[in-house]
C-alpha cells in the first residue's frame, strides 16, 4: 500500500512538473509573438535600440503581468480551499 502511494505521488509530481513546463513554454511563446509583433515594424538583420528597448520593457510587462495573474490565481484557489475545508468542518 505504501509503494503505491509513493507510486502515485511519484505520478502526480511528474505531471505537475509537466503542466509547469508546458505553461512556461505557452508562456514564452506567447509573450515573443505579442512583443515581437508591438516592436519589430520592420525585421532586419539586427534590432535597433528602440526595438531592443521596446521588446525589453515588453517582456518585463508580460513577465510582471503574468506573476501577478499567477499569484492572484493561486490566492483565490487557497481561499476556495479553505473555504471548502472550512465547510467541511462544520458539516
Amino acid at each position: 500500500m505504501a509503494n503505491e502511494n509513493y507510486d502515485k505521488g511519484t505520478v502526480i509530481n511528474q505531471v505537475r512538473q509537466q503542466i509547469a513546463l508546458a505553461n512556461a513554454q505557452e508562456m514564452l511563446s506567447k509573450m515573443t509573438e505579442k512583443c515581437f509583433r508591438k516592436c519589430i515594424s520592420r525585421p532586419g538583420k539586427a534590432l535597433d535600440g528602440s526595438e531592443q528597448r521596446c521588446i525589453t520593457q515588453c517582456m518585463d510587462r508580460f513577465l510582471d503581468t503574468w506573476n501577478l495573474v499567477s499569484r492572484t490565481y493561486g490566492n483565490r484557489l487557497e481561499r476556495e480551499q479553505n473555504s471548502l475545508q472550512s465547510e467541511k468542518v462544520l458539516n
